[in-house]
Formats: C-alpha cells, sequence, structure tokens
C-alpha cells in the first residue's frame, strides 16, 4: 500500500469544475444501455465505479464507443439484453451490483454478479429481499453477499413499500418494474432519498400517507436520447470544507444543484458557510449552477434523521468541517455508514483519534469535539475513496500536514483528486 504525503497550505485560491456526477452518471450508462438506438452522454463521471456499470452492461450486449469528449451508447431495447459469456463483475460498485439486480431480476436468462473483495462484503439482501417478494429468483452467497445469481422468475404487479432508506434499493425495484408486459408496480417511499432514477425516467411522485408513491410501469421505460451530466457535488463537498476552513474562496462550475443533493449545503449553511448559487439552470439531468465559497466560522448544528440519506456519501466530508465547528459536531441515525466500503464509523473515528481529536463512538454515528488538534498525523484510508479524500483535507489543514495511507482508492470515484487538490491550493 502506498502512502501520500499532505503539505500543509496556507489557504484555497482558484476554480474546479467536476466530471459529471457518480449517481446520475450509472443511471444515464444503464437508460442508455436499455434504450433502443444511439444515446450521447456527456461529462460522464471519470469513475472506477462508473466503469464498472459500462463493463457489466457491455458484456450484457450494450455497445459503447468513447469520441469528442462523449460517450455513444448502441441500446439493446426493451427486453434485448443477452446472456453474458461470464460472471458481471462489478468491482467496487455498490450501486453497480443493486441496480443490476433489478435489471436482471426482468430477463429471461441467469447471470451472475460479483465483485472485488471489499463488496463482497457489503450487504445485498436489502436489495435481493424486496426483489424477490416481486416474484425475482435471486440466490445470494449466504443468503446475504455477492456473487449473486440472477435466474428467471416470475414477475407480478404488485405494491411494495421500502424498509431501508436507500435509492439504490428503490431504482432496483424500478427497474425491474419497467420490465413489466402488463400492469404497474406501485413503490412507496417513506423516506427521502436521491430521486435521480424517477426523475431521470420521468416517473410522477404522488405524496401518500405512508411516504411518496411511485407508479412504475412499461410506459416510463427509457428512450434514447441525449445526457448532460452535471460536476458531481459528492466529490466537489472535500473541496468546499477545504475552502471554508482555509480560505481564501473556490469558485465551482457546472454543479449538479436538485434540491435532494444540495442537502449537504444547506447543513453547511446552517453551521455558518458563506456558499452562494451564482447561476442555476435546469437541464436534462437535473438542476446545475456554479457556486462560491470563501472561508467561515463554523458552528454547531442539529442534523435531522430525516437528513441522513441525503447526505450518506458527504458524512466523511462533514465530519471534518465540524472538526472546526465551535462547539462540537455529532451525527446520529446514521447506521447505514456501518456497511459502506468500509465501516465509516469506525474510520472516522480512528482518524480523528490519530490526530488528537476528543470524540466518541456511537452505534448509529460519533461526537466530534476538535480545534486543538496535532499538527501532524497519518491517517488511514482503509481503503474507502470518501475516507481517503476527507482525512487528505483535514492533513492539508493540519500545521504540518500529514500522511494518508492507501490512498489510490480515490479513483473509486474521483482519480482526479489530488491534482485538483494541488491546482487550488496555495502552500505555507
Amino acid at each position: 500500500m502506498s502512502i501520500k504525503t499532505i503539505k500543509p497550505i496556507q489557504k484555497v485560491k482558484g476554480e474546479l469544475q467536476f466530471a459529471g456526477d457518480k449517481s446520475v452518471s450509472h443511471r444515464a450508462v444503464i437508460f442508455a444501455a436499455m434504450a433502443e438506438g444511439e444515446s450521447v452522454i456527456r461529462n460522464l463521471s471519470l469513475s472506477e465505479d462508473v466503469e464498472s456499470s459500462i463493463r457489466c452492461l457491455g458484456a450484457l450486449g450494450a455497445k459503447f464507443e468513447r469520441k469528442d469528449d462523449a460517450l455513444f451508447v448502441t441500446g439493446v431495447g426493451f427486453k434485448g439484453f443477452t446472456k453474458p459469456k461470464s460472471e458481471l463483475d462489478a468491482g467496487n460498485s455498490g450501486t453497480t451490483a443493486r441496480l443490476l439486480a433489478g435489471l436482471l431480476a426482468a430477463q429471461s436468462f441467469q447471470a451472475t454478479i460479483t465483485g472485488d473483495d471489499s463488496l463482497k462484503k457489503r450487504p445485498m439482501d436489502r436489495v435481493a429481499g424486496p426483489l424477490g417478494s416481486l416474484g425475482a429468483n435471486i440466490v445470494l452467497q449466504d443468503e446475504k453477499f455477492l456473487p449473486m445469481t440472477v435466474k428467471k422468475g416470475k414477475l407480478t404487479a404488485a405494491e411494495i413499500t421500502l424498509e431501508v432508506a436507500s435509492a439504490q434499493v428503490k431504482s432496483a425495484l424500478i427497474l425491474m418494474g419497467l420490465h413489466l408486459g402488463k400492469g404497474e408496480l406501485k413503490i412507496t417511499d417513506p423516506f427521502e432519498t436521491r430521486n435521480h432514477t424517477e426523475e431521470m425516467l420521468g416517473i410522477e411522485r404522488v405524496e401518500g400517507a405512508s411516504g411518496r408513491i411511485l407508479t412504475v410501469s412499461k410506459a416510463n421505460y427509457p428512450n434514447a436520447g441525449e445526457f448532460d451530466i452535471p460536476g458531481d457535488i459528492s466529490s466537489a463537498i472535500f473541496f468546499i470544507v477545504l475552502a471554508l476552513v482555509a480560505g481564501d474562496y473556490l469558485r465551482i462550475k457546472n454543479l449538479l444543484l436538485s434540491p435532494e443533493r444540495i442537502a449537504v449545503l444547506d447543513i453547511l449553511k446552517r453551521m455558518g458557510a458563506h456558499i452562494e448559487i451564482d447561476r442555476e439552470e435546469t437541464g436534462n439531468c437535473g438542476k446545475w449552477g456554479d457556486i462560491f465559497v470563501k472561508r467561515s466560522d463554523l458552528i454547531n448544528t442539529e442534523i435531522f434523521p430525516e437528513e441522513i440519506p441525503l447526505i450518506i456519501d458527504e458524512i466523511p466530508a462533514l465530519a471534518v468541517a465540524g472538526l472546526f465547528a465551535e462547539g462540537g459536531f455529532m451525527i446520529r441515525d446514521a447506521k447505514e455508514l456501518r456497511v459502506k466500503e468500509t465501516d465509516r464509523i469506525a474510520a472516522i473515528v480512528k482518524n480523528m483519534e490519530f490526530c488528537g481529536a476528543e470524540v466518541a463512538e456511537f452505534e448509529d454515528g460519533f461526537l466530534i469535539h476538535g480545534k486543538d488538534v496535532e499538527d501532524f498525523a497519518l491517517f488511514e484510508s482503509y481503503g474507502d475513496h470518501r475516507i481517503a479524500m476527507a482525512f487528505s483535507v483535514l492533513a492539508a489543514l493540519l500545521n504540518k500536514g500529514g500522511k494518508v495511507n492507501d490512498f489510490g482508492c480515490v479513483a473509486v470515484s474521483n482519480p482526479l483528486f489530488y491534482e485538483q487538490l494541488e491546482s487550488i491550493t496555495v502552500k505555507g
């Protein structure tokens, strides 16, 4: 494992633009592969995770070609996927594995999804269970983990209520529902979760007594088209936190600003962050615009349970911001962090301890009191890209910098992370 040395910075100054949002990119390549005819995707995520989706969809019969800074996709049409010649390798991508489970559940052939060692430790029963209740035939290793074998099932039009706050599970159900020959699938979502799938497919959401109700049918099946993907806010958040703590200023252009994704910005604003939206427009993949960030004195704020699903990927970066907040910083109701690429609660707590912060660990979160931290620290990524990026930012904020062990995992979501970090930081 390699170690990255991070030098201390004096301030942040400059402008960044990010590759396409990872969540939207996954869905764009899946919908384009499903559609009949050619689609064009611009500003696709550069992440290894999205490459995993492309690799698996290619093995199922879709065709992909990169030219002129765009991805051209020739889709297979309704139920046009073909049996893969070997196992589908989702790499480190939980999104790939779970969304493909919904897609494959509606096919007439058998296929097996596998992944790397990290992904094989993450629970897949949370998606296999709901799909199975609707007639999907799915077999898991030890009834919980990859490899996941999806066989031809007997799908039924029905109603289902989500039991886990997961946009991935919701999306898998939607993908299966799109293949129903007759009837509709009604999904009740009691939680606030990301809604990229239903927005991109034009699925109407109706408020019900128990949550939002989505009605899915073949009528929502995607058509070929163009996708212009805004920048990834989950990659940008690390640099936003860096600018808030260190100053001077940072401008980020063409960033995804859909309501469900800017919950993290709303929380930072409650903490006293100076974040301005300079420009806002609506495109074929949601709202986007430019933001301006400058140094701010941060304070403690309460984070509500219903906000957690909307910020689950941004919590490692928020923890770093919280370290510098007056009055401490606490996350609760976030047990989902335990089953990410690593146990992110334990990883955050351990790394905070490495730099001398006062921190308490709970089953569903943590409490941080910072301010008086070490001048230098060696941090562990635990093979998790978001942990690596969060504590690379913290290392840059320490008086004498720091080191991050096993830093190469940042490529899972943002292979340009360290190049971008270098481009906007002024060293002391």
